[in-house]
């Protein structure tokens, strides 16, 4: 019957039709970049989530089919369906359920275990791409990491300059990072690039990658962090050795220094941070950072490690981020030298407290 002019079969095409079409708009608008990547180490991690995927589907399809298969056959007004109340048991069927589901777990976790030792973000990358392997000659770019509140920190060694909020790398060239963080927890993320690793205060992770396509890439930070964790983003750039030349020599022709002093500055929460570009950058500014020793004066960490463990090599260290200290007094009983042969009788060892117990601490009776 008509509505409005228009047939009811028209209608229910078109409400049909409606679900797809938004979906596809809304879709229309993601950037799959986990599932189209342009570099190998998140290539072969998506390789190994789409084989997963696939691994455990062989599984999901067959059952949701045979659900809805059962629901339809064995349907109150199918009156042709076999009936059997007293079917409780069939070998041949437990076999398949249980045989299955085993070697899929089997093969998933040989491939997972295999996969997640091969990618570990801290084993160096062997090859740059399928069927090309990392020449002998090929020397890691290194680039040290530090996440600030609330913007990123990229140092250069090699070449000696730093930037905020802007990476770069050149195409098919190992990358070394080494991250850490000044203040709490964080994660990053380059999903073009690799797999995500986390930074944390007082300590060193490590993450090596290849880019292998020129490009503009996003990088931020997946671990929130704080009020300005929505704006902690980065751009990452693929660049030829030519243009990636041109890049160090705009970031070295920079007047500004990144000496200690001005880090302290730098790590001063801040949101919606600018791309900035340091000329020179102190050279045990990373140590420092992952030591918490940038102020000047202060004990690192690592030394107060070996103050702990009385190593007298700690007063041979940096000059000014170590404490003089005295040798530890030992114990003769505890040291290699005891000082002599061991007591011939219990009464000749000093004892702390009385050798036997206060006679009028001790009851004379048993109490009832």
């Amino acid at each position: 019957m008509p509505m409005n002019g228009l047939p009811l079969r028209a209608i229910r095409r078109f409400t049909i039709a409606i679900p797809p079409v938004a979906l596809t708009l809304l879709l229309g608008g993601c950037d799959m970049v986990v599932m189209n990547p342009m570099g190998d180490v998140a290539l072969q991690q998506r390789n190994l989530v789409v084989f997963a995927t696939i691994l455990m589907l062989l599984i999901v399809v067959p059952v949701i089919a045979l659900v809805g298969l059962f629901a339809w056959k064995y349907r109150a007004s199918n009156k042709d369906a076999r009936y059997e109340p007293d079917w409780d048991h069939s070998t041949q069927l437990e076999l398949v359920i249980w045989s299955a589901p085993l070697l899929i777990i089997i093969c998933l976790g040989a491939v997972t275990w295999t996969g997640t030792h091969l990618l570990d973000p801290y084993r160096p990358i062997e090859r740059i791409a399928k069927g090309k392997p990392v020449p002998a000659s090929a020397k890691p770019l290194e680039v040290e990491v530090v996440a600030l509140d609330w913007k990123w920190l990229f140092i250069y060694p090699e070449y000696g300059f730093a930037t905020v909020n802007q990476l770069a790398a050149p195409v098919d060239r190992p990358i070394h990072f080494r991250l850490t963080s000044s203040s709490v927890m964080n994660a990053f993320y380059v999903p073009t690039l690799a797999g995500m690793i986390y930074t944390m205060p007082s300590m060193e992770t490590q993450l090596h990658a290849v880019i292998n396509k020129a490009g503009d890439y996003e990088g931020f930070s997946s671990n929130y962090s704080g009020a300005g964790f929505s704006h902690m983003r980065f751009r990452f750039y693929g660049m030829d050795e030519a243009a990636f030349a041109k890049w160090v020599a705009l970031n070295k022709a920079s007047p500004i220094q990144l000496t200690r002093a001005n880090y302290l500055v730098l790590e001063k929460p801040t949101e919606k941070a600018p791309v900035m570009r340091f000329g020179t950058v102190d050279p045990g500014l990373f140590k420092a950072v992952v030591n918490h020793c940038v102020v000047p004066g202060s004990v690192c960490m690592s030394e107060m490690m070996k103050m702990d463990m009385a190593d007298p090599s700690a007063m041979t260290d940096e000059a000014g981020h170590a404490m003089p200290m005295r040798e530890r007094p030992r114990s003769p009983l505890t040291t290699r030298n005891a000082g002599g042969p061991p007591p011939t009788k219990p009464a000749d060892i000093e004892q702390r407290g009385p050798s036997a117990p206060s006679t009028d601490r001790v009851p004379n009776k048993r109490p009832l």
